[in-house]
């Protein structure tokens, strides 16, 4: 998930880029989801030890958990977004927090978030 985002990203913002140059009226914005209210979790394909040594249920328990942004209210960010033409939209306080940690560290960014993740997970 995180290698196809990162790819979804940077084609988005070259696509605008190159949209912008060519005097387009045509654009495009990149989606940031934090974590959405969906069974995106409880229907994905684990691995035997599952995410992080956790069995699919408790991880699927886990992401109910610090899901917080419902789908519908997802969708009218999105909605919202690309009516304002913004380049990126980000859903949810946790992408928000994400993107400020990223933006604020970006060498160390990774780290901290193995190491939150980690220790949320043991918790």
């Amino acid at each position: 998930y995180n290698a196809s985002k990162f790819a979804v990203r940077g084609f988005t913002e070259a696509l605008r880029q190159e949209l912008e140059i060519e005097g387009s009226k045509i654009s495009c914005s990149c989606v940031h989801p934090g974590g959405i209210k969906t069974n995106i979790a409880r229907n994905a394909r684990m691995s035997a030890k599952g995410a992080l040594g956790k069995d699919k249920q408790t991880s699927a328990d886990q992401f109910d958990k610090i899901a917080r942004t419902t789908a519908d209210e997802a969708a009218r960010v999105i909605l919202e977004g690309v009516k304002a033409n913004k380049r990126r939209i980000l859903i949810g306080a946790d992408a928000y927090a994400i993107d400020r940690v990223q933006r604020s560290f970006p060498t160390l960014y990774q780290k901290a978030l193995a190491i939150a993740t980690k220790f949320g997970a043991s918790a």
